[in-house]
């Protein structure tokens, strides 16, 4: 079976630059892929994904060693397992807020007798390889996302659960639900200090943790936190600021400067 590189890339000690796609088109995850992403989470929940469109992003991606993640709208035994089928090689869950619910989506994770996912993996015989079924228990991913304060008051509980692989901050919903600002780079002390204890409790447990950034300045901080992957941005948010930036650009050009560009649109026969 093809090894899940984020495990391998972890197990060297390594950091993963994660990417995230929210728009629904296999070329622009394809883009994506080439950019050189350790992994890219295609987002089922917040971004305007739905099924075919993250089977054919999943596609794309894997023209390249890049690692296809999916987060799942919610904790729903149906889609996990599906997202699974299709190549997924790890599962972002989100709102997971107790043990119990960290014990399912385990479960809907891996086979039997680790857990009760059915068999059918329809597409992910062909990313990973014809004996996907013998190892797909040990190399895919199972994230769940802490983000409420709910989640917090049963952190070491949902860390303690069997074949749970790691955590996930979604720092938005975390700063709301402990009454601060929601952002991804958060500076109220409450969202730090949340954000610090589960890095640690992760840490204590064997379990990767993972957390969504607005920036690479707030990344790196992250990295040197102590966390194992850190999201930067996403497809829709890095084509928007690129295109504000060139914008801004051209907006600052004096108008009595000569840009080099045509004052108006060329009539026909001009040579355009």
């Amino acid at each position: 079976m093809r090894a899940n590189g984020l495990r391998l890339l972890w197990a060297k000690g390594g950091k993963a630059v994660n990417g995230w796609c929210a728009i629904p088109a296999p070329f622009a995850a394809e883009v994506m892929a080439h950019q050189g992403w350790d992994s890219l989470v295609v987002d089922m929940q917040h971004g305007v994904v739905g099924y075919e469109s993250a089977v054919a992003m999943l596609q794309a991606i894997s023209t390249t060693d890049t690692v296809p993640l999916v987060r799942v709208p919610w904790l729903e035994p149906g889609i996990v397992m599906k997202m699974l089928d299709a190549g997924a090689m790890g599962i972002v869950c989100p709102m997971v807020n107790t043990a119990d619910e960290a014990k399912r989506f385990a479960g809907y994770c891996r086979y039997p007798p680790q857990g009760v996912r059915s068999f059918g993996p329809i597409r992910a015989t062909l990313y990973a390889g014809a004996d996907y079924p013998e190892h797909a228990n040990a190399e895919v991913l199972a994230l769940a996302m802490i983000e409420t304060e709910e989640a917090l008051s049963n952190l070491e509980a949902i860390l303690d659960v069997d074949g749970l692989d790691g955590v996930y901050i979604g720092p938005a919903d975390l700063a709301a639900s402990l009454g601060a600002k929601p952002g991804f780079d958060p500076t109220d002390g409450r969202v730090l200090e949340a954000i610090g204890r589960i890095v640690q409790a992760a840490k204590e447990r064997g379990r990767f943790a993972c957390v969504h950034t607005g920036s690479p300045d707030f990344a790196k901080r992250m990295f040197k936190d102590g966390f194992d992957l850190a999201t930067i941005s996403s497809d829709a948010r890095c084509m928007a600021a690129k295109a504000q930036e060139i914008l801004g650009e051209m907006k600052a050009v004096d108008e009595t400067d000569d840009p080099g560009l045509p004052s108006s649109v060329p009539e026909e026969g001009d040579g355009y």
